[in-house]
């Protein structure tokens, strides 16, 4: 997907944290439509949701709740995304062609009305039990940046980014489910990838218990050098924005309370 010419004109991407209620899809929705107002107020290109983020990470309910990767499946948050003039990146079960059971999946939405999906290609052991694998990078280009997407331990193998890279990244964003215990190991791996290839590193993170863990929020921000620009520092709900101008990040700033 393309949006805009090659000149890096700037670009400021929202990261969500929101309240997730287990299988909820119209409750978990509604937290999503209030985000992607709030992030639209801000000036943001771009929202970004934790993976799962529509059903909560509840694997024992993915097969239950999985959706056809259809566009008319998406038509409310596609509405919002065209409304608000902003790119929408959320989470869901998807089901699969090729396997029985569905892909972590992640639905991404454009203002000109397109629907485009991503299914997560790596995962984490015991989520094969539940999930299939899915196979192919996703990118889509923005303001003159492409933006490569990643869910969760999709960033833990190398490979991974280092695709990205090849294929011509210059901002990495991750949808995840990180825990209170997981977050030092994983935070330090999402910097030696900044470092590693030199673009800046997204990270939206869960503030719910959900799945059995309790998550963290802490949804932060890497520049192109690996340092920690902007992080949540909490599990409120809210938002992390940072805005980009060239390759430098410009500014960021959380917001912890809805207007």
């Amino acid at each position: 997907m393309f949006l805009g010419g090659n000149l890096k004109t700037g670009i400021t991407i929202s990261l969500a944290q929101i309240p997730v209620a287990r299988g909820d899809l119209c409750e978990n929705l509604k937290h999503h439509l209030k985000m992607i107002e709030q992030s639209s107020y801000h000036n943001a290109d771009v929202v970004v949701f934790p993976e799962l983020s529509l059903t909560g990470y509840e694997l024992d309910l993915v097969a239950k709740l999985a959706v056809d990767p259809e566009p008319s499946n998406f038509k409310e948050l596609s509405q919002a995304s065209v409304d608000h003039e902003i790119i929408v990146i959320a989470g869901c079960p998807l089901s699969s062609d090729c396997s029985s059971k569905p892909t972590i999946g992640a639905v991404i939405c454009f203002p000109d009305g397109v629907i485009q999906f991503y299914a997560k290609q790596f995962l984490h052991t015991g989520e094969e039990k539940y999930c299939s694998y899915g196979s192919t990078d996703y990118f889509f280009k923005v303001n003159g940046y492409q933006i490569a997407l990643a869910i969760c331990a999709d960033f833990t193998q190398l490979e991974h980014s280092q695709q990205a890279r090849a294929l011509g990244a210059d901002i990495y964003v991750v949808s995840a489910l990180i825990s209170d215990s997981g977050f030092e190991v994983d935070s330090k791996i999402l910097s030696e990838i900044a470092v590693e290839h030199g673009f800046p590193v997204f990270l939206s993170n869960h503030i719910s218990a959900t799945g059995g863990w309790n998550t963290c929020g802490k949804s932060s921000v890497w520049n192109s050098y690996g340092d920690l620009v902007v992080n949540s520092s909490s599990k409120d709900s809210g938002l992390v924005l940072c805005s980009l101008v060239g390759s430098e990040i410009e500014a960021s700033k959380t917001y912890k309370r809805l207007r």
